[in-house]
């Protein structure tokens, strides 16, 4: 009987510790993300992002990432990438193509940390639209449809964000369903 006292009590204790430890986290392409790594380090985990995490190498802004920041990243999955036309991503990330490929990539990026209640706040303070200017120097619209946040690019492309609040120690990541593209 005492064993199996001993037994029940660690095995709640286990169950605590790893409910603990895995707080804050949230599940991206299969992954758990850890708030206590950054951009890069999560994302290569992602099955959904490994499209993006190619390219970031290819623009080589994997040590941008990498740094303190904060940064608020709109991160395409691989099924948003397959919506551009055939072709794009593959030309994108040659040699030649690097500055258009960076352009691109950090027009999805905005300096500074912005949770999901931030955006949307944002947008209320708007009057249901809130601007931000991303690290390219573009601008990227933010609204409402329903309950969820929608992206509208300079050329009037959208995207919604599927995932909020992906924490990270250097900013915060938003999964989106749709690439979106400067002018």
């Amino acid at each position: 009987m005492k064993k199996i006292i001993i037994l029940a009590v660690a095995l709640v204790a286990s169950v605590i510790s790893t409910t603990g430890f895995a707080q804050g986290t949230k599940m991206v392409g299969g992954a758990e993300m850890y708030p206590s790594k950054d951009i890069v380090d999560n994302a290569v985990n992602s099955k959904d992002h490994t499209t993006l995490v190619a390219a970031v190498k290819a623009a080589g802004l994997v040590e941008t990432l990498k740094s303190d920041g904060p940064f608020t990243v709109f991160a395409p999955t691989n099924d948003a990438f397959n919506k551009l036309p055939e072709g794009t991503v593959g030309t994108l990330v040659k040699p030649e193509n690097k500055a258009t490929l960076t352009k691109i990539l950090t027009y999805h990026v905005v300096s500074g940390k912005y949770s999901a209640a931030d955006i949307v706040k944002a947008i209320k303070t708007g009057k249901g639209t809130a601007q931000f200017t991303t690290v390219s120097g573009g601008t990227l619209s933010a609204m409402m449809n329903g309950k969820n946040v929608v992206l509208k690019d300079e050329n009037g492309g959208t995207s919604t964000v599927s995932i909020a609040d992906v924490n990270q120690k250097n900013g915060v990541i938003h999964v989106i369903d749709s690439v979106v593209l400067p002018k």
